[in-house]
This record gives C-alpha cells, structure tokens and sequence, in this order.
C-alpha cells in the first residue's frame, strides 16, 4: 500500500519561506512522477508543480514559477516543494501525489494514483 505523508506546512508572513516534504512509502518512489497540488478554501484544487520520475522534467503553476522550486531525492523517498516570495494567496491546504504512469502529464490531477493528506500552509499579510 503506497502512502505519502507530507509535512512542512505553517504560518508564515508574507516574503517568508516554507520547505514542505513528502516522504512515500510502500512503493518504488523512483517509479512515480511526483506533483504538488493545493486546494484553497472555497476554490477547486489546482495544480502547483510537478517533476518527473527521471528528474529531467520539471512544470511549474504559472502563478509559483520563480518563487516555488520542486525536487526530489530518489534515496530517501522524498519530494520537496521550497516555497519562497510567499503571498496571501499561497494559502492553502498542499497535497503531494504520485503517478505511476509511463507519461508524464504534470497538471492533471486525475493521472495521479495515489495522494497525502495535505498540509497546511497559511501566509498572513
């Protein structure tokens, strides 16, 4: 049974930094493409970042691209999201998902499997 567990999130001020972590278990983490999705109060979820299973292919939210960095780290499991330049609108409960297939399709949510669940990152003005 493949399980993510995701940690990291917090209050933060504007301009501040969170590193969020997704460590996976029960499953060969080297196989999965790995993604990060949010989902505000009141909002759908939406898609964040996304790094592939061969850590050549990265995508990132146009709204997070040059704050927001993915990367992972195939020996320990773990997928990160470093969140800098926070905003208010940042605020979000973060998921971390995993996706077994061959392709790498970044920002669709149904192409992931298997999903953590979720962190609280709040950003105060």
């Amino acid at each position: 049974q493949v399980q993510l567990v995701e940690s990291g999130g917090g209050l933060v001020q504007a301009g501040g930094s969170l590193r969020l972590s997704c460590a996976v278990s029960g499953g060969t983490f080297s196989r999965y493409h790995m993604g990060w999705f949010r989902q505000a109060p009141g909002k759908e979820r939406e898609f964040v970042a996304a790094k592939s299973r061969s850590g050549i292919s990265t995508n990132y939210a146009e709204s997070v691209k040059g704050r927001f960095t993915i990367s992972r780290d195939n020996a320990r499991n773990t997928v990160y999201l470093q969140m800098n330049s926070l905003k208010p609108e940042d605020t979000a409960v973060y998921y971390c998902a995993a996706d077994p297939d061959r392709d790498f399709s970044p920002r669709d949510a149904t192409d992931y499997d298997y999903w953590g669940q979720g962190t609280q990152v709040t950003v105060s003005s």
